[in-house]
């Protein structure tokens, strides 16, 4: 009987390598077949219309008839580049926004450098979020515009709507930590890119280095989840091989996880200390130039957007916003997805771009 039972396991062996051999083998010719403008990310023209220091500010060309007069300016995080939002033409959040009718602007916050190792919150926020509204603003001659923040750029939005809002017509917020002091992130266990956010030392570490290494970000944040991000993806990678579309969209992901900017040190030291580890977004008290935030100065319309699975930004942290702003229009909706899912889910971008659209429309008067 053992040697019957022995004989069929090294049968099941042999058939499985073969198998694997020949996805292998497949895959190196998919691969083979590969040029570097396949992987290019970021497929929906556009051009640059406003440049400051590394900061490039970016009109996406309309592909269809300008259904809202009010243009859109999304800001993006620090830490990931953001064609996160225009990773390829099926799955751009950019893309179907412009097909609903919106005008999209996106702000390009470039690659810091040593000589930017001194810039704060404060330049980040005041200067060059609001330089761009500015420019927008008297582009299209309207006194306010609507404001799309994704990550720690929609922390950056409601810090910016608070203290201007005067110039924010609509405030739409995604995957946006607001409650810092949720004991069921990841990234409050990990340290908001470290080993704990209240243990981490943060003075001594920008002190030491100056700017953070985006690539000490980027090893920090595939830490969270080590199995599904740094080992289960790369045992399926037989099987992605072997659909070139498969392929070209793992290498997309792939080349937008590991392009990770330096972070200023400065603008680094006050984001972790003020928000991650003292939580004083909604304590009100941020201090960005010589004004306080008040999340209670948010009047305007506020659609609050989280993903239910979220294991960078558990959605009580988002939905801790409704408690802290002053506005009686505020919208939230989830859905079923973690934190990237909101950008490359199919069912998302089928789903997500229509009730942005919607409900900007619902208030465009």
């Amino acid at each position: 009987m053992l040697p019957f039972l022995t004989q069929m396991r090294l049968e099941d062996m042999t058939h499985e390598y073969t198998l694997l051999t020949e996805k292998v083998l497949k895959g190196i010719e998919n691969l083979s077949r590969l040029r570097e403008e396949d992987i290019e990310i970021g497929a929906t023209p556009k051009e640059a219309v406003y440049r400051e220091d590394k900061l490039v500010l970016y009109r996406f060309k309309p592909v269809t008839e300008q259904s809202l007069g009010i243009p859109l300016l999304i800001v993006y995080a620090l830490v990931n580049r953001p064609y996160m939002v225009d990773l390829q033409e099926d799955r751009s959040l950019v893309a179907n926004l412009l097909k609903l009718g919106l005008d999209v602007y996106l702000i390009d916050w470039g690659y810091p450098s040593r000589a930017d190792r001194w810039l704060t919150l404060d330049d980040y926020i005041n200067s060059y979020v609001d330089n761009c509204v500015d420019f927008i603003r008297e582009k299209h001659r309207l006194e306010k515009i609507n404001l799309l923040g994704i990550c720690q750029g929609g922390v950056f939005s409601l810090c910016y709507s608070s203290l201007h809002p005067d110039k924010v017509k609509n405030l739409i917020v995604m995957v946006a930590p607001v409650d810092f002091n949720r004991s069921d992130a990841l990234l409050n266990m990990r340290g908001g890119c470290s080993i704990g956010a209240k243990a981490l030392d943060v003075d001594l570490m920008v002190d030491s280095l100056g700017n953070i290494p985006g690539d000490y970000l980027n090893l920090e944040f595939l830490a969270l989840k080590p199995q599904q991000l740094g080992i289960q993806k790369y045992l399926d990678f037989p099987e992605i091989m072997t659909s070139e579309d498969k392929l070209l969209n793992f290498m997309r992901m792939e080349k937008w996880i590991f392009d990770s900017p330096d972070q200023a040190g400065e603008a680094y030291r006050q984001f972790m200390k003020d928000f991650y580890q003292e939580n004083k977004l909604i304590k009100g008290e941020v201090i960005l130039g010589d004004k306080r935030v008040d999340l209670h100065n948010l009047q305007m319309p506020i659609l609050n957007l989280y993903a239910d699975k979220d294991h960078l930004v558990p959605p009580a942290s988002s939905l801790a916003l409704e408690g802290y702003v002053g506005t009686q229009d505020y919208t939230s909706r989830g859905f079923p997805v973690g934190h990237i899912g909101m950008y490359v889910s199919g069912k998302v971008q089928r789903d997500l771009p229509p009730v942005i659209v919607e409900w900007l429309n619902a208030r465009s008067h």
